[in-house]
């Protein structure tokens, strides 16, 4: 599976056409496999922010459009590199595009790529050769039926499918293929590590039930949305809780936050009698991974509401992780609020936190339209008055 010159040539030129029409164009181009080409191009479109550095390559090749969807971005699939070690031997159990495969690749001593599928062992066998990945052993297998047969390695990589039977998306463990929990012992036989990519809509708590022997669960962010979850689990796990990590990749850099889930149960939460000077949203990382008190009690910020996942302070924490704003103005939320408030706020960045409206809900009734500068936040206070937070960026 390979482009040739003209074929790189024809996703260049028709990078930005309307697909369908390209589609039924195809006679124009004979001698051109265009059902592939506008795959190719389609695939492209998909991964231009999200692998950029293989968006620009024109030679790589993509063998399917849902290889993209599950894929690893270029920041998450390098942050893996901090879970191994230079010397290492990898396993990735479930090749796919290639992504994490290549980038776990350019630290690790070698690494063994398993895939079920030819047609992306034989587009992974192009790209690497592409990208002089030439520490990469590709086997054409289903992982489930040959891990019995695997040499040992330092570590075992795995990305459960998250597609069922007729192509719909599942999100249960179990319901993913390989099933992991059932495939975890024998794994552990044959390397002291296992790192497991999941869906982020996964369950902590409940995944940490199925997958004994986590010593560590990274939460990993970007651009505030929450892409993924990474389990590492350990042979030699002692028992003690794991470390949460949240990381967050933003246009002005990583923002991190670790915790027990220990910790979080035990933090006594000190709620604000008012809201503060700043006003502080965390991050899709730190949300999802439930670390609600501790980061009050790291940062030294008061929550609004037990429910409302804001917080406050009257002085500038530079570090949180997460938005800062500066208050402007506390609006105790009425109706007739609403009616005449688009006149001195006319447009602003709605966010909605534990409050009986949704944002276009609340747009509905105020007329406000969406953009600018100013940010107003609708929440709910601690003697459950319902109130909004107008704020601009500190």
């Amino acid at each position: 599976m390979e482009l040739t010159t003209s074929h790189i040539q024809f996703i260049k030129e028709h990078a930005t056409d309307d697909l369908t029409r390209l589609l039924l164009s195809a006679a124009k181009y004979p001698g051109m496999d265009i059902p592939f080409l506008v795959d190719q191009i389609a695939v492209r479109r998909q991964i231009r922010e999200k692998l950029p550095s293989w968006f620009e390559n024109g030679q790589l090749v993509f063998p399917a459009k849902i290889a993209a969807e599950q894929c690893s971005s270029e920041q998450t699939a390098a942050y893996k590199q901090k879970l191994i070690g230079e010397s290492w031997t990898i396993c990735d159990l479930t090749g796919g595009l290639g992504i994490d495969s290549y980038f776990l690749s350019r630290k690790a001593k070698h690494l063994t790529y398993i895939e079920r599928f030819p047609v992306y062992c034989e587009a992974a066998k192009h790209n690497f050769s592409v990208l002089e990945a030439n520490n990469i052993t590709i086997i054409n297998a289903d992982a489930a039926q040959v891990v019995d047969t695997l040499p040992e390695v330092d570590a075992f990589y795995i990305d459960p499918a998250r597609r069922g039977e007729s192509n719909k998306r599942v999100f249960a463990l179990q319901d993913c293929e390989p099933n992991l929990p059932g495939l975890l012992p024998a794994l552990l036989k044959r390397s002291p590590h296992v790192i497991a990519k999941l869906s982020p809509m996964a369950d902590i708590q409940m995944t940490l039930e199925l997958l004994p022997g986590t010593t560590s669960v990274h939460v990993l962010s970007v651009r505030n949305e929450c892409k993924e979850l990474l389990f590492v689990v350990e042979r030699e796990a002692d028992g003690r809780e794991p470390l949460v990590r949240c990381i967050n990749f933003g246009l002005d850099g990583m923002q991190s936050f670790s915790f027990t889930l220990e910790e979080e149960r035990s933090a006594v939460l000190v709620p604000a009698g008012q809201v503060g000077t700043y006003l502080y949203e965390p991050n899709a990382s730190v949300l999802k991974a439930g670390a609600f008190k501790q980061i009050a009690v790291r940062t030294g910020v008061k929550k609004l509401q037990v429910n409302s996942h804001l917080y406050t302070a009257d002085h500038l924490v530079s570090d949180f992780p997460g938005r800062r704003f500066r208050v402007d103005e506390v609006l105790s939320f009425t109706g007739k609020l609403c009616k005449g408030l688009s006149k001195t706020i006319p447009q602003a960045n709605i966010t909605v936190r534990n409050f009986p409206l949704s944002v276009e809900e609340l747009r509905k009734r105020t007329k406000i339209t969406d953009g600018g500068h100013v940010y107003l936040f609708a929440t709910t206070l601690v003697d459950g008055e319902k109130v909004l937070v107008k704020c601009s960026k500190a």
